[in-house]
């Protein structure tokens, strides 16, 4: 391979965006974090951090190292494999980039990865609000109101 062939390798991650791996960590993160009703400050004090730090975990925009993952499954309370579940296939099958941003083969991934809609802030505090319903009869008749409506929004033509 000519020098004009070879791919450049430079330090840093490219402007590609976060790797779609660590969004999705930190969208289990934040998941979690908010099913028990934890706020980004409390986080980072339990793990020595400032919730400017936890902010950027959670959106993916920093790495987290194997030691703070393993902090983070005591804080919150789950196991390692937690991070990893629920991940979209075209993450799971994508190529692995190395350090440099660049695929391990010399050829550029793309990232079209879209963030689980069940993973967004308004999601879990529905869920939390839901569950937070005591009566049962209640909470029942929410279920099947949520269902009846989707029901009618898919079918409305406009």
């Amino acid at each position: 391979m000519t020098n004009a062939t070879k791919p450049k390798l430079t330090r840093g991650r490219k402007k590609q965006g976060p790797n779609p791996i660590d969004v999705h960590v930190g969208s289990r993160i934040r998941l979690r974090r908010t099913l028990l009703g934890m706020s980004q400050q409390k986080l980072g004090e339990a793990v020595g951090l400032t919730f400017q730090q936890v902010q950027k975990y959670e959106r993916g925009a920093n790495r987290i190292s194997a030691s703070r993952l393993f902090q983070l499954t005591r804080v919150l309370d789950v196991p390692l494999s937690f991070f990893f579940d629920d991940m979209p296939p075209e993450v799971v099958s994508a190529p692995l980039d190395n350090e440099d941003g660049g695929d391990v083969l010399g050829v550029q991934s793309s990232s079209n990865y879209e963030p689980d809609p069940m993973a967004k802030r308004e999601t879990l505090e529905l869920v939390r609000a839901y569950y937070s319903i005591n009566d049962l009869t209640v909470r029942k008749s929410l279920f099947d109101l949520a269902k009846a409506l989707a029901v009618s929004n898919s079918s409305d033509p406009s």
